[in-house]
């Protein structure tokens, strides 16, 4: 059965990964051919607040969804949530995919209607844009905490039972970085 939209975008931090990731990348699934994810601040890692590296991101998709999603770096701009910064995935989403995509899956976040504004592509096309409301009340920062606190029970009811051998290695980078603001990434 062919589905609505031909290339869908994801762009988060994935400072964990959890159930609300894990829902709105099964509805990009569910209407998306292709679906790309796009790793923001790819370059940070080793701090409170972007513990995990890149390559541990990515790694959850790998480990969750195999191939199903193509997953890319995506390192910050610095311009704040706008149409540059939207204008900058878009064209990192054509370079990376080799297409114009059509649709942006993400949660309503205030900080995120603002990306696509004024936005088109090549040929006048305008994204779509789908919004996935909150289906699971939990956050990244949340899931940082139950890894700080060694609080495996809390953090596995979070997140995809593919994630949950992953507990002891990310709560060792979660305590590496408390309290550290420094990047240890380039």
């Amino acid at each position: 059965m062919r589905k609505p939209y031909k290339l869908g975008f994801v762009v988060g931090r994935f400072q964990t990964f959890h159930n609300g990731h894990a829902d709105m990348i099964g509805k990009a699934l569910g209407i998306c051919e292709k679906v790309a994810v796009f790793i923001g601040s790819s370059q940070e890692s080793g701090t409170e607040k972007n513990p995990f590296p890149y390559e541990t991101r990515a790694n959850f998709f790998k480990e969750i969804y195999g191939d199903a999603v193509s997953v890319y770096p995506l390192p910050d701009l610095g311009v704040g949530n706008n149409p540059t910064w939207g204008e900058y995935v878009i064209e990192n989403v054509v370079e990376r995919c080799g297409e114009f995509p059509d649709i942006m899956i993400s949660g309503k976040e205030e900080r995120r209607i603002g990306w696509l504004a004024g936005n088109t592509g090549s040929k006048g096309e305008k994204i779509a844009e789908l919004y996935v409301p909150k289906t699971f009340v939990v956050s990244a920062t949340e899931m940082r905490d139950h890894l700080l606190a060694g609080d495996y029970d809390a953090w596995k009811r979070n997140v995809p039972r593919e994630l949950w051998d992953d507990f002891p290695s990310l709560r060792e980078m979660t305590l590496a970085a408390r309290g550290n603001v420094e990047s240890s990434s380039i």
